[in-house]
C-alpha cells in the first residue's frame, strides 16, 4: 500500500492510500542492477516523467547516499537505477500503481514540489510491530529497517481518529 500524508499544523495528516498493483522481488534491499528488488529505504522523488512508457511516472532517487555508502562498504558496484513509481500493472524493481492512481499521484507531486516529497519504502508496515523479515541478504539490513521504522513512526492513522 502506498500512503500519502501531508504536513498539518499539528503534525502529519493522512490524505489517502493507494494499492500497489505490481512489484517484484521480496523482502530485502535492492543490491544490484537486475536483482528484481524494489529498493527499501528513505528516498525522494527527483523527477516527474509525463512521457513514461508506463503512462506517467515518478523517479525515485535510488541509489541515494545511503545505498552508495553500503555498496562501497560491501565492495558492490552496478547498483542499478531508474526506479519509478508508475502507472500500469506490471513492474520489475519499480512500484506499479495503475493508471488512475499514478495520475493522482503525479498531480499531487507536481503541486507539492519535488523538494517537499519524502518516500519511505518498506517490505511491510513496520509501524505495526511486525517482526523484521528473516534471512536478509546483508547484515546492515536490520539497521536499515530500524531507520525506516523510526521514519514511519509519526505516520499513524489511529492518531488521526481523535482529531
Amino acid at each position: 500500500v502506498l500512503e500519502v500524508w501531508a504536513h498539518g499544523a499539528d503534525g502529519p495528516v493522512f490524505v489517502r492510500e493507494y494499492p500497489i498493483v505490481g512489484a517484484s522481488g521480496g523482502p530485502g534491499p535492492k543490491l544490484r542492477e537486475g536483482d528484481l528488488q524494489v529498493p527499501e529505504g528513505i528516498y525522494a522523488i527527483d523527477a516527474l516523467n509525463p512521457n513514461s512508457a508506463f503512462h506517467l511516472s515518478l523517479r525515485v532517487d535510488y541509489p541515494n547516499a545511503f545505498d552508495r555508502q553500503q555498496a562501497a562498504a560491501d565492495g558492490r558496484s552496478n547498483l542499478g537505477g531508474d526506479i519509478f513509481v508508475h502507472g500500469g500493472r506490471a513492474s520489475i524493481g519499480c512500484l506499479a500503481m495503475g493508471d488512475e492512481a499514478i495520475e493522482e499521484l503525479f498531480v499531487l507531486c507536481a503541486e507539492a514540489g519535488l523538494g517537499n516529497i519524502e518516500v519511505i519504502i518498506a517490505p511491510c508496515d513496520l509501524r505495526e510491530g511486525r517482526k523484521l523479515p528473516e534471512g536478509l541478504p546483508v547484515a546492515w539490513a536490520e539497521g536499515l529497517y530500524r531507520q525506516i521504522a523510526a521514519a514511519l513512526e509519526p505516520f499513524r492513522r489511529e492518531e488521526q481518529a481523535g482529531q
